[in-house]
């Protein structure tokens, strides 16, 4: 995220501002850890889905 400070602006309000934007719920990859169930081994998975862009 670039933020642009203009001098004439009043450092409170860009506070408060800066305050509401970093209260976006963000993504939690940890509830989908363990969903995916294989039988084989991932790292066969991966060379067979790297084998197959050749």
């Amino acid at each position: 995220m670039v933020l642009i400070l203009k001098s004439n602006k009043d450092i409170k309000k860009l506070k408060e501002l800066l305050a509401e934007r970093q209260h976006k719920k963000k993504f939690d990859a940890r509830k989908f850890c363990g969903v995916l169930k294989v039988n084989e081994d991932a790292l066969t998975i991966q060379q067979r889905l790297r084998d197959e862009w050749n």
